[in-house]
């Protein structure tokens, strides 16, 4: 009898949480705005869901050696001309004014080239991320090599020179 009074208060607190984050979310509570601080728990669990869905669907392997100084040399011009500097900056490149308005901020590629898998970098160049202004290059049919050259870029991005990639990007 005891058992079945805690499931039932359970069940009774379930139902008034369900109901109150009804309330709190399409009653129009929650804040969207860009310059908005979002909750900790919420931050937190859009980064888990991000990190367990991009792990989850990034299964595309590298055609090829993404070492080939001639694609990363693609990929940096590529990674230019297709915007990514504006967001995320680059060797002797500083981030467009507008990105610092983006929520959550764009990743400083820099520092995580070593920590993402190159399957993970083209999943999430070639499809995007909902709700954070990172654009599916897919969508835009962005050929899946020119993508791998991006990757191969970034994977490098860390020992890149300001002077290499000036070199590499500057149009002749």
């Amino acid at each position: 009898m005891k058992t079945l009074k805690t499931l039932a208060i359970i069940g009774l607190l379930a139902i008034l949480v369900g109901i109150a984050s009804t309330v709190y979310f399409f009653g129009g509570y929650y804040s969207v705005a860009g310059t908005a601080e979002e909750p900790a728990i919420v931050k937190w669990a859009l980064v888990k869901v991000r990190q367990a869905s991009v792990a989850r669907h990034a299964k595309d392997r590298p055609p090829t050696t993404l070492d080939d100084s001639a694609s990363v040399q693609a990929g940096a011009r590529a990674f230019s001309e297709r915007g990514c500097v504006n967001c995320h900056g680059g060797p002797g490149v500083n981030w467009a004014k507008f990105s610092e308005g983006l929520r959550p901020d764009p990743p400083d590629l820099k520092e995580l080239a070593d920590k993402i898998a190159p399957e993970e970098l083209f999943w999430v160049i070639k499809h995007g991320i909902n709700m954070t202004g990172m654009p599916s290059f897919g969508l835009i049919e962005v050929p899946d090599q020119e993508i791998w050259t991006i990757v191969a870029f970034v994977k490098k991005l860390p020992s890149v020179s300001d002077a290499d990639f000036k070199a590499w990007t500057t149009k002749p």
